[in-house]
């Protein structure tokens, strides 16, 4: 490189650096303490899981699975001694597709688990919801003829379809915090 094309060159190197100077107060962290001493984890701290709704299904151990995941992941594992000021009501669907059939024996070989869960943040006193949506999570296992195995298998993709359910929620929750969406004083 000669002295010319660096001479060139920086203009550009120049612009991009005051650009980066001018948008590095843009950002802040989701987790970093707020200029009024809060942070996003006291406020996911506060909220309290209700009772999970199975839904759809007989079965309510993927209800059961993600209330015991968001009560982990919300509370980040510690004794809840924090005040209560939202309370997180859920109700969670799944459905079964088999993917793949041995045509010979007409068995299902493999399966699809798709879980659902319809969320809603509202105050504790009462009110209007302050967030709601939906997470969506699936998870695919094998179908053995040994029962144990089969059983264990669907137990085991409920147990990561509820693992992802509540982190998707609680990673929304958390994004709507930490952009001051919902209020921490309300």
């Amino acid at each position: 490189m000669s002295w010319s094309d660096t001479i060139r060159l920086l203009p550009r190197v120049a612009a991009v650096v005051i650009a980066a100077a001018a948008l590095g107060g843009c950002f802040r962290p989701m987790y970093a303490v707020s200029p009024d001493g809060t942070s996003v984890q006291d406020q996911l701290a506060s909220i309290e899981v209700a009772t999970i709704n199975p839904g759809n299904h007989d079965n309510p151990r993927l209800a059961y699975y993600t209330q015991s995941e968001l009560t982990y992941r919300l509370s980040g594992g510690a004794p809840g001694e924090t005040p209560k000021r939202y309370r997180l009501e859920t109700s969670v669907r799944e459905s079964i597709t088999s993917t793949i059939v041995n045509t010979s024996t007409g068995n299902a070989e493999a399966a699809l688990l798709k879980g659902q869960a319809d969320f809603r943040l509202v105050p504790v006193e009462g009110g209007e919801p302050v967030y709601s949506g939906q997470a969506l999570a699936s998870s695919a296992y094998d179908r053995t003829p040994q029962r144990f195995a089969a059983l264990r298998a669907a137990r085991d993709a409920q147990i990561r379809v509820a693992t992802a359910l509540a982190e998707q929620i609680k990673t929304r929750i958390a994004a709507q915090f930490a952009g001051q969406k919902i209020r921490a004083g309300r």
